[in-house]
C-alpha cells in the first residue's frame, strides 16, 4: 500500500507543477534555473509564455510514470514504483540532455 500511496503522491505533485506552469501565462519562468540567471536582455529574447506551457506539458508528461506505477503496484508491490522512478529518471536525464543542447 505504501508504494501507492507514494506514486500517487508524486504523480499529484508532477501534475500539480505542470499545470501550475502550463497556466502560468510565463510568470513561472523565474523558477527555471539558469533562466533566473540570465539578465533582462537575454530574457527578452525568449517567449517566457511558450516556454512555461512546454515545461508544464513536459512536467504533466512526467507524471504518467508515477500513474502507471500505481496499476502496476496493484498487483506486484514494489515493483510499479521501481519502473516508475527508473522510467523518470531516463525521462528526467533526457530533458537535460535537449535543455543543454538548446543552450549552447
Amino acid at each position: 500500500m505504501f508504494y501507492i500511496i507514494f506514486d500517487f503522491t508524486m504523480a499529484v505533485i508532477m501534475l500539480s507543477f505542470g499545470i501550475w506552469f502550463y497556466r502560468s501565462n510565463g510568470s513561472a519562468a523565474r523558477f527555471l534555473s539558469g533562466y533566473n540567471m540570465k539578465s533582462e536582455d537575454e530574457r527578452k529574447k525568449f517567449d517566457e509564455n511558450a516556454m512555461c506551457k512546454a515545461y508544464g506539458k513536459r512536467m504533466m508528461v512526467m507524471a504518467l510514470p508515477f500513474i502507471l506505477g500505481i496499476i502496476i503496484d496493484t498487483q506486484y508491490q514494489g515493483v510499479g514504483c521501481l519502473i516508475a522512478w527508473s522510467v523518470w529518471i531516463v525521462m528526467l536525464i533526457l530533458l537535460l540532455v535537449d535543455r543543454h543542447k538548446r543552450e549552447r
